[in-house]
């Protein structure tokens, strides 16, 4: 007799939950899955011996993952899934089909109205995308999978056909899917695994075939790890005693175990290490820099009264694109004296070889002895270096700095008017009430302005103009709530509003200057001149204002500026000149408009210091051209430097015609470049118009007057770099927070200067892309299943930008990082001051 099996059961979900069958009572759950099945034939075993033997083999029947093996989310282990292509329902037990003897608890399933299939088994699906969807059951017996992060679901059976899985691998790998968009991208491994449990990362044999790995794997790098904290710590100007923080190092420990966290001189170490490789590099480019270089100082000062001096490069490359770098930040006994200065940039040249490159240096000394100042300067550096123009153009004063030196002048005047009114928008803006009290009395009046009253802040003169702006449009309502609440006493009287109308409309010049300037995507030399000779003739105007209020105002505005256009007027010009829409044209009519009847006098000047500027360009030896170089000629003298028809022989038999054209050019005096240049018809002003990318083609026309060009606009007429405020930048010396007092010289100058140097560098590398994930499944299980004996596992994971503490980046393996050598570490690091 055949007694009933006491268990049918098909192995685990992904939850380790069993699914009982107990003989004809089926689970619906189960019912559901078999619904396309058109006949079950059970076959059980023949006696209770075999039964009973067979329970005791239901894991390895089931073929289970070891205990130590989690299947992840709710994956069912794929035996149990149901494969509809050949009519097969292939479970984990490798079902037998057709009248095939079945022994222990196996389930025969058959067609009854097909034959069964012969020959391969339907294996369980082994795409690694399984690890993050499951596969659901929808209406009309199709089946999708669904994202176990986000839930998303995408089509895999429509009960015919199967899908492929390209769609889902993009889905995680490339980032689709918005829970992991904002984090590393997902990748899908080949080998190996590892325990992570955040307690420590154990190395553990390859049981499972596929299995979802991603840094675990990967080979870690306590050196290259700490470059790129000390990279972060750069960047973000976080203090170096981070490293000591107990949250810092939990952190640490919960990204990477093994990561040591280093101590404070060691993290020393690590900065400077990063700010030397950067310096090579930069220091490689220098030697390929075609022109000469233009300084910027700045001035620092510290709560220990230690005087710092910051030198900022800037040039235009072999492409024609303009570069800005931090040189030096360097402490010095007194940075307003023009000796410490001279010495500190003799220093900067020497340090990065080009004490034959200085061409111009721009301050921000706003001293009133700056003519001393700037002379005593010129003559020290003017010994040792070679200037040009006999140092005419040497020192150029910021205009950002000058623009906000202006407005401070400005609004001090008006100290009194101003806090009044910004007491009174403090008074507004305290209750909902008095809002809506002031916005009723605004519109009985019939105000029509539409600006919004708003507190200034007292470091950016753009926030006090614009507070001052919106409240001369209520100036009749603010005078209406003094008489309606008795609280309120701090209306501006009418003589204050014509102070306050009067500085906006002066203040509005610089306003719209500086955003001129800001808005510029290159703001090379040439545009300077535009907003400094518009502003000169409009102040100028303004002191002949026929209002005292008024003409004060201006009177004392042009007293400053005027300052600055006579010391800087000349290098503005110059650089004008080398825009080819202006020329000589637009300084022989801007200096009509300002000088008058005097103002042939001031072009001729401009004109004259052109000529000898070019004539210094014409004396200097050109690069040879490959034709030159190939027949052994050079050009170095200035009648070759113009002659731009003059070729080698070619060997073709026509030297005598070569002499006849040599003998004609001789006689007849030729063009210039600069008198070419300056004869030509101006170029039509566009507004794409890119003045770079103009001497670029025009460089084999104009070989030496190219060069005056490269240098000329590269002269950094202000110290505020693109895409930065000018309104924020201080009009004097600026200091040094507490923290960075408190480090040693050598350790600010790494932090200042690398930071700056680490923005403009080149993308860390990064991990090879994610495509190789979206090959044929078939390429990826041939990796997963065979891998190379000698090489180690492959990590096809996404490295981050931010943190990349986990390890290093497969596609630099074959180029290591620096090692950090502790113990050479003090070797590069300059000892500490005794």
């Amino acid at each position: 007799m055949v007694s009933a099996p006491r268990d049918l059961g098909f192995g685990r979900t992904g939850h380790g939950h069993e699914i009982p069958l107990h003989g004809p009572d089926l689970s619906a759950q189960f019912m559901r899955r078999l619904s396309f099945a058109q006949s079950l034939v059970f076959r059980w075993p023949i006696s209770m011996a075999e039964e009973t033997a067979n329970d005791t083999q239901v894991a390895q029947d089931n073929e289970m993952a070891p205990s130590n093996e989690a299947i992840q989310g709710d994956e069912l282990v794929h035996g149990e899934e149901l494969v509809q292509g050949d009519d097969e329902f292939v479970q984990g037990e490798e079902l037998a089909h057709g009248d095939d003897l079945v022994q222990g608890n196996e389930l025969v399933v058959a067609e009854a109205t097909t034959p069964p299939t012969t020959g391969t088994r339907r294996r369980r699906k082994k795409s690694l995308v399984w690890e993050h969807f499951t596969i659901e059951n929808v209406a009309g017996g199709a089946t999708r999978a669904c994202c176990k992060l986000c839930k998303q679901t995408f089509a895999y059976s429509s009960g015919s056909k199967i899908a492929g899985t390209s769609h889902l691998k993009r889905h995680i790998t490339l980032g689709s899917c918005p829970k992991i968009k904002n984090q590393d991208r997902l990748a899908l491994p080949s080998t190996g695994g590892t325990d992570n449990d955040g307690e420590g990362t154990v190395e553990r044999p390859t049981k499972r075939r596929y299995r979802y790995t991603g840094y675990a794997n990967a080979a870690f790098d306590q050196d290259r790890s700490c470059s790129y904290l000390a990279k972060l710590i750069i960047q973000h100007d976080y203090p170096l005693h981070i490293v000591q923080q107990p949250a810092f190092a939990t952190f640490i420990e919960s990204l990477q175990p093994r990561f040591k966290i280093v101590d404070v001189e060691m993290m020393e170490a690590e900065v400077y290490a990063v700010y030397q490789k950067e310096r090579e590099n930069l220091l490689q480019a220098f030697n390929t820099m075609p022109g000469r270089i233009s300084l910027t100082i700045g001035l620092w000062t510290t709560s220990q009264t230690l005087g710092y001096v910051s030198l900022a490069g800037q040039f235009i490359d072999s492409e024609w694109k303009v570069h800005r770098r931090m040189l030096n930040f360097m402490m010095v006994s007194s940075p307003h004296s023009e000796n410490a200065l001279s010495e500190a940039i003799s220093l900067c040249l020497s340090d990065w070889n080009m004490k034959d490159k200085l061409f111009t240096i721009t301050l921000d000394n706003e001293c009133s002895s700056h003519d001393i100042y700037s002379a005593n300067l010129r003559d020290y550096l003017s010994n040792k270096n070679n200037l040009m123009l006999k140092g005419q153009l040497f020192v150029v004063r910021c205009y950002a700095h000058i623009l906000n030196a202006v407005a401070q002048d400005v609004i001090a005047s008006i100290h009194g008017v101003i806090y009044n009114i910004r007491e009174s928008i403090k008074f507004i803006k305290a209750s909902s009430a008095r809002e809506e009290k002031f916005a009723e009395i605004a519109l009985q009046l019939e105000i029509p302005s539409t600006k919004t009253l708003c507190l200034d802040v007292t470091t950016q003169w753009n926030t006090t103009y614009l507070m001052l702006l919106a409240a001369l449009d209520y100036k009749q309502a603010f005078t209406t709530l003094e008489t309606c609440d008795d609280n309120y006493n701090e209306a501006p009287s009418a003589e204050d509003w014509k102070k306050v109308d009067a500085a906006c409309t002066y203040l509005k010049l610089l306003y719209d200057s500086a955003h001129s300037i800001m808005a510029a995507a290159n703001p090379t030399a040439n545009i300077f001149f535009h907003e400094a000779w518009k502003l000169q003739l409009e102040l100028a105007n303004g002191t002949g204002h026929e209002d005292p209020t008024f003409s004060s105002i201006a009177k004392d505005m042009h007293e400053r500026f005027d300052k600055y256009w006579k010391d800087c007027s000349l290098v503005l010009a110059i650089a004008v000149v080398m825009d080819p829409r202006f020329k000589m044209k637009l300084v022989e009519f801007s200096y009509s408009k300002i000088y008058g009847a005097e103002a042939a006098k001031y072009v001729k000047v401009v004109n004259d210091a052109v000529h000898e500027l070019y004539k210094e360009y014409v004396a200097q030896p050109l690069p040879l051209t490959p034709a030159y170089v190939e027949h052994g000629e050079t050009n170095n003298g200035p009648a070759n430097a113009n002659n731009s028809q003059g070729a080698a022989p070619t060997g073709d038999g026509l030297l005598d015609f070569d002499m006849y054209l040599s003998e004609i050019q001789s006689s007849q005096p030729s063009k210039s470049e600069l008198e070419q240049y300056l004869d030509e018809s101006l170029t039509p002003r566009i507004q794409e118009f890119d003045i770079l990318n103009w001497w670029k083609l025009n460089t084999v026309k104009f070989p030496t007057l190219s060069k005056m060009a490269r240098d000329i606009l590269a002269i950094p007429m202000s110290m505020v770099g693109s895409g930065s405020s000018i309104f924020s930048a201080g009009t004097g010396t600026r200091m040094l927070d507490d923290y960075r007092s408190s480090l040693r010289p050598e350790i600010v100058e790494a932090l200042v200067c690398a930071k700056d140097w680490l923005q403009y560098a080149p993308p860390a590398a990064t991990d090879a892309q994610n495509s190789a994930l979206l090959k044929a499944e078939g390429f990826l299980t041939r990796r997963c299943c065979h891998p190379p004996s000698s090489s180690p596992p492959q990590d096809l994971g996404f490295t981050s930008s931010a943190f990349v503490l986990l390890g290093p980046s497969p596609n630099t393996a074959a180029a290591p990082p620096p090692r950090r050598a502790d113990s050479a570490a003090g070797a590069r690091l300059p000892p500490p001051h005794s």
